[in-house]
């Protein structure tokens, strides 16, 4: 409901725009009406003071989103690679851009974005939300559209210079208003209402093998006693949003077959090799492939990379080179399939079928 009210809203903008004397200048109410996240049980995230979520702003973000203006040939756009009912993630190991060609990492899930405080992409490269979604579109590999372009294909567009005067109070765009709206939209997407959720609350109960999962999932590794040694996920998929905005080495690979060295291509410092942005598990069952390479398929793979598979190097994390040093993580197939239960608890379907987020057109 609140989806077609924010599409009323720039229709009723556009109308006042519309209602004028040939020669009286268009008239635009600007419209700063806060936008209110739903949150759901997660802590409250920090919103940058000049971005403050409004109405205006979302619903001209989600416009431009979906809008394939924004790719050099108007064949993609930024839902292309971040499909909502995938959890805003891709379903291919690398997505394939407007000249045909791969790009070199897996898509990350646009999901929870307001709560991420430490950089963006898998390497950290781009330090706001608004310097992040302007790259894509400008990157060779993707959407390869010229910002000059692209700035002029919306000026020129008999709706965009209006509704940015709505949402910012300037019908002169720039690269700065665009990005600050992208952001706006982009933060707007929150997941928080998955099964797991729905117990934490006391209104949904879990299999015993969701169970088990859970309890292997938050429980450390102790190859001493077997009976209580867990999984120890938590480690770096930790709180309500199953991350911890940090950089590491998950044991991919060994120092010599580092074909992407990760952080260590922004920072320059060769103890961030292999190191890359730890990913919520939120919704983690409909974001496959995995890793950054997308070289995992299915969860299944995933679990028994940490135990069973593996490799040293010289910038692995240390909580895992406990495990490593002592044969994995001795899970048994069940254990397994029970963690798996578990990452399953995870998936929001209101968020994959959230009106508020789908598309305007």
């Amino acid at each position: 409901m609140r989806s077609n009210k924010l599409l009323l809203l720039l229709g009723v903008i556009l109308l006042l725009a519309s209602c004028k004397k040939e020669d009286e200048p268009a008239i635009v109410v600007i419209d700063t009406t806060p936008y209110i996240l739903n949150t759901y049980d997660l802590p409250l995230p920090q919103i940058a003071e000049d971005n403050k979520l409004t109405k205006t702003g979302v619903a001209l973000g989600r416009r431009l989103f979906y809008d394939k203006l924004l790719s050099l040939d108007q064949s993609l756009n930024c839902a292309s690679c971040h499909q909502q009912q995938f959890a805003f993630s891709d379903t291919s190991r690398f997505s394939i851009g407007v000249e045909g060609m791969p790009g070199g990492r897996q898509s990350m899930a646009v999901v929870n974005m307001a709560w991420n405080n430490n950089e963006f992409f898998w390497d950290g490269r781009a330090h706001l939300l608004r310097d992040q979604v302007v790259k894509p579109i400008q990157d060779p590999l993707e959407l390869n559209l010229a910002m000059a372009t692209l700035l002029e294909r919306l000026q020129n567009h008999p709706e965009y210079p209006n509704f940015f005067m709505a949402a910012f109070g300037s019908s002169t765009i720039t690269e700065e208003l665009l990005g600050l709206a992208l952001e706006q939209f982009c933060n707007s997407i929150v997941s928080g209402d998955s099964k797991y959720d729905q117990f934490l609350a006391g209104t949904a109960s879990l299999t015993e093998s969701e169970e088990r999962g859970r309890t292997l999932f938050f429980a450390e590794f102790n190859p001493g006693f077997p009976d209580i040694s867990g999984a120890d996920c938590a480690h770096c998929h930790a709180g309500k949003n199953f991350e911890n905005d940090q950089y590491m080495n998950n044991a991919l690979d060994a120092d010599s077959d580092m074909e992407d060295l990760g952080r260590a291509l922004v920072t320059e410092n060769s103890s961030d090799n292999g190191k890359f942005k730890v990913p919520t598990l939120r919704n983690v069952a409909l974001t496959a492939p995995y890793m950054h390479d997308g070289r995992f398929q299915t969860l299944e793979e995933v679990v028994q990379h940490y135990n069973s598979d593996m490799v040293m190097s010289s910038t692995i994390d240390p909580a895992l080179i406990y495990p490593l040093n002592n044969g994995g993580l001795q899970l048994s197939d069940q254990d397994v399939q029970d963690i798996i239960a578990f990452l399953n608890t995870l998936s929001d379907e209101t968020l994959v079928t959230n009106p508020e987020y789908a598309s305007p057109f």
